[in-house]
């Protein structure tokens, strides 16, 4: 969440920024503002009583030795009731320090100024491009028409399990999954990212930690008689592993990745634009989070773009970056590129990664701080991006590999499959 001096510093420059992201600021940023005020007063208020409780304390002491004893009980009197008004302080600065928080939490993190203003995903910015397109025949199959043609994913029993969107891979299909895993964890190891394994359930806290919660509640599915949230993303849990942590400069940056199995509701999605793999309830991926001085974070944010666009180079697959534009970044980025392959047999372009710097946004909502060689305690800046999400990759692969022989696998993957082609 945003910091009181952010918001203090510059209140209109924050109401301006909010506003690329089609976010109205005013009346809860003079909210904030108002309660901050008070609970400052309330502060002061406090402080001072806890001065005067030290000095009638002191004038308790001296009283009783000097035998003045009504002195001393009158200093008392005033001691109780200090004592009690300092109660009711310190239950209204808490009050007071909660209200600022819930109006925070809901208030959604500044894009920052290379951002570009816009309302939809039209607005994008194509920033790049690389890889060739592939050219296939005009009857060239999409990768669910592939699926069953070499029985590689049955949709329908999955269907059968669970329900729509969960698809039960099989034989090389799920052996091409297990290899693409494989393959992003040994090339974000090479990268320098420690490989961590999370849970696939986090409690409440880790989800208002990342700004999941109260955001995108309606997307995640809920262990309700636990009050815990199967993971939309590793992000979550691994970026949670540094909640309530207070790191070492030494110990900057911090590089994770983590293979994990994703949950999402995905509420409303229907149509053509979701058939197959392009749109699941549940779904693998691999994901790569830094903590970063904020003085580095936006190279690092470079850092990490050029690791996905390696990954997409060496499995041949065609790709652009776009740069999101203000109503199109999720609730909690500072800024967001997405990386999109292209799909041949459904001439569409397929999201496959999101690369964010969150800057101090999430940090705030952590308390994850690091201590600087000044022993100043300052908020990290956390990123994260996928590298890669298996299902629209997968969907990718097998149209834009498919020929007269088979289904072409990437060189880069074949020491894990086993096979170089599907037939």
């Amino acid at each position: 969440m945003l910091t009181i001096q952010q918001i203090k510093a510059d209140p209109d420059y924050v109401i301006a920024r909010l506003a690329v992201k089609g976010f109205d600021g005013s009346e809860v940023i003079k909210r904030v503002i108002a309660l901050d005020d008070r609970r400052r007063e309330l502060q002061l208020n406090s402080d001072n009583q806890s001065a005067e409780l030290n000095k009638l304390s002191a004038a308790i002491g001296k009283a009783m030795k000097a035998g003045e004893k009504a002195q001393a009980e009158e200093a008392k009197a005033k001691v109780a009731t200090l004592k009690e008004s300092q109660k009711a302080l310190a239950d209204e600065l808490a009050a007071t320090e909660q209200e600022i928080r819930r109006e925070l939490l809901n208030v959604p993190n500044m894009p920052c100024e290379m951002v570009p203003e816009g309302r939809t995903a039209e607005d994008n910015v194509v920033e790049k491009t690389g890889g060739n397109m592939p050219d296939l025949p005009e009857d060239a199959l999409p990768h669910w028409d592939l699926a069953k043609k070499y029985n590689l994913i049955d949709f329908d029993l999955g269907v059968k399990i669970t329900g729509a969107g969960f698809p039960v891979y099989l034989g090389k299909g799920a052996k091409l999954q297990r290899a693409l895993i494989q393959f992003f964890l040994d090339q974000a190891g090479e990268a320098g990212y420690l490989e961590v394994q999370p849970p696939y359930v986090v409690n409440e806290a880790s989800g208002y930690g990342t700004g999941q919660l109260p955001d995108k509640e309606a997307q995640m599915y809920v262990v309700t008689a636990d009050n815990l949230y199967l993971i939309p993303t590793a992000e979550v849990p691994v970026t949670n592993l540094y909640r309530d942590v207070i790191l070492s400069e030494s110990q900057l940056p911090v590089k994770n990745c983590a293979y994990s199995a994703c949950f999402r509701r995905e509420a409303g999605s229907y149509g053509k634009d979701v058939r197959g793999l392009n749109r699941l309830h549940q779904f693998d991926k691999v994901e790569i989070v830094r903590i970063e001085k904020p003085e580095n974070s936006y190279a690092a944010l470079e850092d990490m773009k050029d690791h996905v666009q390696s990954l997409l180079d060496k499995l041949g697959l065609p790709w652009h970056i776009l740069r999101l534009c203000g109503g199109d970044m999720s609730f909690t980025s500072a800024i967001t590129f997405d990386f999109e392959v292209f799909s041949a047999a459904q001439k569409r372009w397929l999201e496959v990664s999101s690369v964010s710097n969150f800057e101090t946004y999430q940090a705030n909502r952590l308390k994850c701080r690091y201590r600087g060689e000044d022993k100043k305690i300052r908020l990290c800046h956390t990123l994260n991006g996928s590298a890669l999400a298996l299902p629209r990759i997968m969907a990718a692969l097998l149209e834009n590999n498919q020929t007269p022989e088979g289904i072409v696998v990437p060189e880069c993957l074949r020491k894990y499959t086993g096979f170089d082609i599907i037939n």
